[in-house]
């Protein structure tokens, strides 16, 4: 390479450098902001992460000991102390419903209607107190609200229609409509999600029912 052509690439390399420094001194700022976004972004989750453990162990360390107390009345008054976020209120008036079954039924219906309806309570959560609330509130229910609650239940794919297609049973017998209780508990047998308990509970009563029970 002549000389001419060896000083023209040292000039144009310092022009790149200098082009290249000029771009550092203008945008440069922003590859910092983003090195201190990620770095402090990876912070910030396991800060997360870290805290909604702490604050999980705290609930369930104030629920146990919530449960410690001797009287039913106590426990619900010290569950209804417990400071709570989201799904957790829900959480404790399904436990405060199960406290007040026997002394308090309207105030336990009251409290599972609060939970069936809490939108921060999972799904899941939410229809199982909509059934307890149906299996508690017996004739303190109407029945055309009972049917209609555990009609949403008992749809294909719902997770608790087994057990709400046994209420369904139940609610019919409750009119007087042994045969129709009889065929519902009879296609639930049927069924593969039946739990063996459930099945066991079934069975009983088609037989008591004068129900037969298919062979195998």
């Amino acid at each position: 390479m002549s000389n001419p052509d060896s000083f023209i690439d040292e000039v144009t390399e310092e022009l790149r450098r200098d082009r290249m420094m000029g771009y550092l001194r203008r945008y440069g700022w922003i590859a910092v902001l983003l090195v201190a976004l990620i770095v402090g972004g990876a912070a910030w989750n396991e800060w997360r992460k870290a805290s909604a453990r702490a604050s999980a162990e705290a609930f369930g360390d104030a629920v146990l000991a919530a449960l410690e107390n001797d009287g039913a009345a106590d426990r619900v008054r010290a569950l209804a102390e417990i400071e709570t976020t989201g799904a957790q209120r829900g959480l404790l008036q399904l436990l405060s419903a199960g406290e007040l079954l026997e002394s308090d039924r309207d105030a336990a219906l009251a409290a599972l209607d609060g939970a069936a309806n809490d939108s921060a309570l999972p799904e899941a959560y939410r229809q199982l107190a909509a059934l307890k609330r149906v299996i508690a509130g017996s004739a303190a229910l109407p029945l055309e609200e009972r049917e209609m609650i555990v009609a949403g239940l008992s749809q294909p794919g719902q997770p608790l229609r087994p057990l709400a297609l046994e209420q369904s049973a139940l609610l019919q017998l409750e009119q007087g409509n042994r045969e129709t209780a009889i065929e519902i508990l009879t296609d639930l047998l049927s069924q593969s999600d039946v739990s063996e308990s459930l099945r066991r509970r079934v069975s009983q009563l088609i037989v008591a029912l004068g129900g037969q029970l298919e062979a195998g």
